[in-house]
């Protein structure tokens, strides 16, 4: 094994023909590294082989991991190093293309990462196994478990007689953390060994089958075998009941036995009493056999398939618009206000496509916004549609995957950003749908890509177009739409004449001045929720902040509790009753009394969805209110659930973040209340202007959508900001031009790309000398566009203390370049010893 510095996937790539030559492999694994690495192909696995398959290596002294060929060769790159062998082959074909192993190339190159990381963020669970750490008792130890510590005596105990168990379950089961030292423990006295296995990694599901031997696939045979069955009346009728099921008669006379219809074992054997022996019998006699026949990923319910629905005239004007745009630019904005009816003009180009025989690929930022589409476009696309995301089991997700690999692929895949590392045989077509959404960016773990902008590039690289859609389109993509590095379509008025909703701004600050406002809910919001609930209509409350309240403050002498791990405050969960971190994720025991002066007065301060569902349910009491933020939206299911009783009507009163905001479709919404508009406003951040006014009319789009005009009620203690009167007026366009001076006067995007390098270790004064040492190193290339190091708002995150470092690149500065000069600093930084163990995170193009 030995790593080779070329540019990755340069070597040459053999095609199937040449596959039986080479016995050398280039291979790419799933670790944050920088090389491919080379191995020897031994000859019993020659010809098997080919670019994209996925092989078996030990990687270091124990480890072993898929890895992916990216190039083969006949001779060995480097001469005169011993290599290890490639242990065995996954599969048959390729599960990556060439096509893929060149994006995954392009996405480590742009957003400074390893091909490992984009390999492992691309591939799901199934198809990438790596071994796993198993802690078994020693057969030879013969001690008293009795003089184990309690901590050891639970890990024994949990071992019991089995062969081995993963490290990771016992650490699950025990709800412990980094029993590693444990073990360690135990294997020092000799009670516990430890050895390494390969993960199972996918099987497919399957279900076991029953189909007539090859001896017995003939009619006269079979005629044959009844008349010998007479005095087996059992077997005889177990033996006509499969016949039946399998649709035999024509099958046979035909001679065509691969016809036969599947069937089922257990469907089998509950036709009549006593076929389980039966069919055990004809088994015996070698008439039929059981096989596991592999299933497809779980079905679909069937639905009715909608007829197709006409377009109106600003619908039409834009599909064509759009069709024309594409002749000369790859990508197109479309750019139409709420309710527009922009989905409606999606379903057509992506039938246009579908009908060429090309492929679509439609991403979404949030899972909760596929529940409604999909069961919009599934009424127009039937069976032609898969859904994919991270919410689906790791078993479907490596189904999907296989079946775009397969001779039929679906035509349309709906999903969120991972859907965009799916293999495509012949894409024509990327949507992105709401496509100014912060969710479309990766934060963690890398790659930490943007996948409106990946999906631009996989568009250009494939042949596919790309269209856009908003109601609020970034600054980025608006200009670039008006200076025509994209096409521009826009369609200005709602569908079917609705109105735009009216939006009131109700001053929070002078209604608690003058003592009307004791309740989150300002006088007007109440009355309109109430006269809507009387007319059987539905309100929507966004506020953007889960938990009950942000924080509990003792009233004496002002502690509030912190996370112990991060730089935060915790966030007081009143459902669970619980303090929980909501960046690393850890829980809290809410503390009887302050621990600095002993007083039980703590009070919550702030609102959260939980405290304002609360204040809802006591105000609204006929109301029937729902909550959708994260801590109820766990699952798959959940979502569906929680959308689909609200579109129903069951609930009337919904309660939510920002998962409300991003298009979802409910004809009886005619109120909705923005509780607090400051909150977005007060973020440190040159993008608050702009996303306030995004988030708040794209909630605002929400009411009205069908039938009387909808409407909105902003509260806000600062009504006299800019931002405000350009959502009352709902002018976009101010807002834009407003925002652009400001950012050309700066030097931020859309004239400056940006890239944010965090400094994390988790002593404070290794991280901030680390920091100011990087610093030095890349100001000679960056001059005065290099801001910092300084401390983010939140400083320490998991034990880590973070610096953060802005470069501001200008267009004239190559991608290549710039990250040539970020790795060559990295180097240098992590050459000297006291920097040895720093971490460094690259976030390019930040949101």
């Amino acid at each position: 094994m030995q790593p080779k510095n070329d540019q990755l996937f340069s070597a040459r790539h053999l095609d199937h023909r040449e596959a039986t030559l080479p016995m050398f492999v280039q291979l790419l694994l799933p670790l944050a590294l920088q090389n491919t690495y080379t191995y020897l192909l031994p000859a019993r696995l020659e010809g098997k082989v080919r670019v994209g398959s996925r092989v078996v290596v030990q990687f270091g002294k124990k480890r072993h991991y898929t890895g992916i060929v990216v190039s083969l060769a006949a001779e060995n790159p480097e001469p005169g190093i011993a290599l290890k062998e490639v242990e065995e082959v996954w599969d048959e074909a390729p599960i990556v293309t060439p096509d893929q192993l060149r994006f995954w190339q392009w996405m480590a190159g742009y957003y400074i990462c390893t091909p490992g990381e984009v390999m492992k963020a691309a591939l799901p669970s199934g198809l990438k196994p790596e071994s796993e750490t198993l802690v078994a008792r020693s057969e030879d130890w013969d001690g008293d478990p009795e003089e184990f510590s309690a901590r050891e005596r639970s890990l024994w105990d949990e071992l019991g007689a089995e062969e081995g168990v993963r490290l990771t379950d016992i650490e699950r089961r025990l709800k412990v953390e980094n029993l590693l030292p444990t073990v360690r423990r135990l294997m020092d006295v000799g009670a516990v060994k430890v050895f390494e296995q390969m993960g199972r990694g996918f099987t497919p599901r399957t279900e076991t089958h029953v189909r007539l031997t090859d001896a017995y696939a003939d009619e006269t045979v079979l005629n044959q075998v009844l008349d010998g069955l007479r005095r087996a009346p059992a077997q005889e009728q177990c033996l006509l009941t499969y016949l039946d099921l399998a649709d035999a008669g024509a099958a046979l006379k035909l001679h065509h036995a691969h016809l036969l219809k599947e069937v089922r074992r257990a469907d089998l054997t509950r036709c009549g009493k006593g076929f389980d022996a039966a069919l055990r019998a004809l088994e015996k006699k070698g008439v039929v056999e059981s096989y596991p026949f592999v299933l497809d990923r779980a079905p679909s319910k069937s639905v009715a398939l909608l007829p197709r629905k006409q377009l109106d005239e600003q619908q039409q004007n834009a599909f064509n618009a759009i069709r024309r745009s594409w002749e000369e630019k790859n990508v197109c904005l479309l750019h139409g206000v709420t309710s527009s009816g922009k989905t409606e003009v999606y379903i057509r180009l992506i039938e246009e496509e579908i009908r060429q025989g090309r492929q679509v690929l439609y991403l979404l930022p949030e899972i909760a916004l596929t529940t409604q589409i999909t069961e919009r476009l599934r009424r127009v696309f039937g069976e032609d549609m898969a859904v994919y995301h991270s919410k689906f089991p790791d078993r479907d997700r490596v189904e999907l995957w296989k079946r775009q690999l397969s001779d039929h692929p679906y035509p349309l895949i709906l999903g969120v950003r991972s859907a965009l590392f799916l293999p495509f045989c012949n894409p024509g077509l990327v949507v992105v749908d709401e496509e100014h959404e912060t969710s479309f960016k990766q934060q963690d773990p890398a790659p930490r890509y943007h996948a409106r902008d990946a999906a631009i590039l996989w568009g250009t690289m494939f042949g596919a177009k790309v269209l856009l859609g908003s109601a609020t389109p970034s600054l980025e993509t608006y200009h670039h739409a008006l200076s025509g590095k994209y096409g521009l379509v826009e369609m200005p008025r709602r569908f079917g004449e609705a109105q735009l909703p009216e939006i009131v701004v109700e001053d929070v600050k002078e209604l608690r001045r003058k003592k009307l406002m004791k309740t989150p809910f300002s006088p007007r919001l109440r009355e309109e929720i109430d006269a809507a609930l009387q007319n059987r209509e539905q309100a929507i409350l966004f506020q953007n902040r889960r938990g009950y309240s942000p924080v509990l403050i003792c009233h004496e002498c002002g502690w509030t509790p912190r996370c112990t791990r991060c730089d935060v405050t915790l966030t007081f969960h009143r459902q669970q009753n619980t303090l929980v971190c909501h960046y690393c994720g850890n829980t809290f025991h809410v503390p009887e009394k302050c621990p600095q002066c002993e007083s039980t007065r703590l009070m919550d301060s702030g609102y959260g969805t939980e405290k304002i569902e609360d204040a809802a349910r006591a105000i609204f009491p006929a109301a029937r209110t729902a909550r959708m933020d994260l801590d109820t939206t766990r699952s798959r299911t959940a979502y569906e659930r929680l959308i689909a009783a609200f579109a129903a009507g069951d609930t009337n009163l919904l309660v939510g973040t920002q998962m409300v905001t991003k298009g979802l479709d409910f004809e009886k919404v005619r109120v909705v209340g923005i509780m607090n508009a400051d909150q977005m406003l007060s973020l440190p951040d040159f993008r608050a202007h702009e996303r306030s006014f995004q988030m708040m009319s794209q909630v605002a789009g929400r009411a009205g959508r069908k039938g009387q005009r909808g409407l909105v009620v902003l509260q806000t203690r600062q009504p006299n900001l800019p931002v405000v009167e350009q959502v009352v007026r709902g002018d976009y366009k101010a807002m834009f031009h407003e925002q652009l001076e400001e950012r050309r006067m700066f030097r931020y995007p859309p004239f400056f790309r940006l890239i944010y390098v965090y400094v994390k270790h988790r002593d404070a004064a290794t991280a901030s000398h680390a920091a100011e040492e990087l610093a030095r190193l890349l100001r000679p290339f960056f001059g005065t566009d290099l801001l910092g190091p300084e401390r983010p708002v939140v400083s320490r995150v998991k034990l880590l203390y973070i610096w953060k470092i802005m470069l501001k690149i200008s267009p004239d500065k190559k991608p290549g370049e710039v990250r040539s000069r970020l790795e060559d600093a990295r180097q240098r930084l992590v050459s000297q010893s006291a920097f040895r163990s720093v971490t460094l995170v690259c976030d390019v193009d930040p949101v």
